[in-house]
């Protein structure tokens, strides 16, 4: 179970539980460290969340593509969370950046008797930049790709899933909303002086 925007744990879909597993790897300056950091650091990811491709060699030019892949998500989230402009520079630069990957790391459709998915048909690393890619693809076609937001609060930025009814979530948790308005009320409290 994964904590959602509304603080409560509830089940989340596979493809977005991926998504988010791959964007909340950033260090955040509140304890967390970055898990793309080298060679080793990504190696260790892809162990614990694509055992396939476990045994695969993975270099630091590897774990820099993860990081910028995982950077133009994190872009295109904090659009969802309304914290950038969706048309802004960033955004694009994001979305041209996702679509380049997609060049890179192509999707194939596996097509079953329960229905049809896409799959990576690359091995190694690319296999799972691609899986990642077809989590975020098949997510988006469930409708619900503006729930998968980044926390507004500048230094956590962290990924989460927004449960709310109307899709109105800004923050990860109740303690970076916290954050955000004490330093509103400190930042007001120094402008009446």
């Amino acid at each position: 179970m994964t904590t959602t925007a509304t603080g409560s744990s509830s089940a989340i879909p596979p493809a977005a539980e991926l998504v988010l597993a791959f964007v909340n790897t950033r260090a955040d300056g509140a304890g967390r460290k970055e898990l793309f950091g080298g060679a080793e650091a990504l190696a260790a990811w892809l162990a614990e969340h694509h055992r396939a491709v476990a045994s695969a060699t993975v270099t630091d030019a590897d774990a820099a593509t993860a990081r910028e892949l995982r950077d133009a998500l994190v872009a295109v989230m904090l659009a969802h969370s309304g914290d950038v402009d969706p048309a802004g520079e960033d955004v694009r630069a994001a979305e041209a950046h996702l679509s380049r990957a997609g060049m890179l790391y192509p999707l194939v459709p596996l097509i079953t008797e329960q229905g049809v998915r896409l799959v990576s048909p690359q091995d190694g690393v690319a296999h799972a930049f691609g899986s990642v890619l077809a989590a975020v693809t098949e997510f988006a076609q469930s409708g619900e790709w503006g729930r998968l937001k980044a926390c507004r609060n500048p230094p956590c930025h962290f990924g989460f899933f927004d449960r709310t009814r109307n899709g109105s979530g800004l923050y990860c948790s109740t303690g970076c909303s916290a954050q955000v308005g004490m330093r509103r009320y400190r930042e007001r409290q120094r402008n009446s002086t």
